[in-house]
């Protein structure tokens, strides 16, 4: 088995991986649906290369809404040019992960040689009961209180520590996903038309962003950083290029809060870098202890998940302490739970796209609560983590990326 398209992510692991895993290029519209999928055909595919015929039989969340995630078209891209048959089974959930697959490799006559059971966890990461871990990097805590009581003892800062545990060539990773977040929101910001799926819901990035010249400069700040979100949830929900943050659901907050404070604060790209470098280290925690998959969890894992990473990005650019990101962390992270993943017709965009926007807000809001306070509070990030994992599985799988409850059930007709 190929081992760039396996690696392990299991929820509640004592094994902390680089945050390039945090970060990953690709196209839209679902890092678990599309992104995942599609690197576990190829890797099907490249092991299974004189196959007549792949059979692929999606389970749980993924069928659910597959069709709407494009994961039938992710599957057939990645198999090619071996022609795949689809089996959807919704109602059957495997026990590991509700985002199985089951992949099976026929010969000429129909028979099956060869199958793989894989899983596809989030972020774009594929897990199974047998897979093996295949880092970068493995990192000595796992817990922000661990990390926290460390870099104060070392005299470090969280971008530092990130350093320390990574592999050289980081920082040119982190550039070039840094690069591909800033010209999805500018070609998001040029783009017009009605965006595919059914909903026939008009891009409304440029909208904003013209509108918002208007405003004077203190709404004309926040009305830019929707415009920003927009501009990189629309492009996603088209299929195009994005960076994970963690998650192609969530890949737009992250971007709009960054580019908001390159472009309106005066912060450099070196700056901005290391606050890439200490939201990845966040969203790891919580990758590591929880989850960022919209189906295990619900949205709180993954926008959830993208609120703490701009809140605690734009807090270490405006100079807090490692107590007040941590703090802002908290916040950003106690102020999502609960949050449901319910996408209507199964598509990454009502109500993820306006999710992305507010998130994006509330991330700069919770910055600068926790730039007034001390850095003192009652709950830290390491229990909300663990409430945020509880939470998400009491969930019902009706509002864990099925399209079976919540605002799915709304239609053109009934709304």
């Amino acid at each position: 088995m190929n081992p760039v398209f396996l690696y392990l992510c299991f929820s509640n692991s004592t094994i902390m991986e680089s945050i390039k895993k945090i970060y990953k290029k690709g196209y839209g519209p679902s890092s678990s649906h599309t992104l995942g999928p599609n690197r576990a055909a190829i890797s099907f595919r490249e092991k299974n290369p004189g196959a007549a015929k792949i059979r692929v039989t999606l389970h749980g969340s993924l069928a659910a809404t597959g069709k709407g995630h494009h994961t039938d078209k992710a599957i057939i891209e990645g198999s090619a040019p071996i022609p795949v048959e689809l089996i959807w089974k919704p109602e059957v959930v495997l026990p590991f992960h509700t985002n199985g697959m089951l992949f099976e490799a026929l010969d000429a006559d129909g028979k099956v040689y060869d199958s793989w059971t894989i899983y596809s966890v989030g972020g774009g990461s594929l897990a199974n009961e047998e897979t093996q871990e295949s880092v970068e990097h493995l990192y000595e805590h796992h817990f922000m209180s661990d990390i926290l009581a460390y870099i104060e003892k070392e005299g470090l800062t969280y971008w530092e520590y990130v350093a320390q545990h990574e592999e050289k060539d980081i920082w040119e990773y982190l550039e070039q996903m840094w690069e591909t977040m800033q010209n999805t929101i500018e070609e998001g910001l040029q783009a017009e038309g009605v965006i595919p799926g059914g909903l026939h819901l008009r891009s409304k990035a440029r909208q904003y962003f013209v509108r918002a010249s208007s405003y004077k400069s203190s709404l004309q700040s926040r009305a830019l950083v929707i415009a920003y979100a927009l501009a990189t949830s629309e492009r996603n929900a088209m299929g195009s290029t994005i960076v994970t943050a963690p998650t192609c659901g969530a890949s737009g907050v992250l971007p709009a809060v960054l580019y908001h404070l390159k472009k309106n604060h005066g912060f450099t790209d070196i700056e901005i870098l290391r606050a890439l470098a200490t939201a990845g280290l966040f969203a790891n925690i919580i990758k590591t202890n929880a989850s960022i998959s919209g189906a295990e969890v619900g949205c709180q894992g993954e926008v959830g998940s993208a609120c703490v990473m701009a809140a605690v990005a734009a807090n270490q650019l405006f100079g807090g302490s490692p107590q007040q990101i941590e703090y802002a962390a908290e916040m950003a992270m106690e102020h999502n739970l609960g949050l449901t993943c319910d996408p209507m017709c199964g598509l990454v965009q009502v109500p993820c796209i306006e999710r992305n926007a507010m998130a994006a807000l509330r991330a700069l809001d919770i910055n600068i609560y926790a730039m007034m306070s001390d850095g003192k509070h009652l709950i830290s990030f390491d229990k909300v983590v663990k409430t945020m994992n509880l939470t998400g599985k009491d969930l019902p799988s009706l509002y864990k990326e099925t399209a079976q409850g919540g605002l799915a059930l709304l239609t053109e007709d009934n709304n």
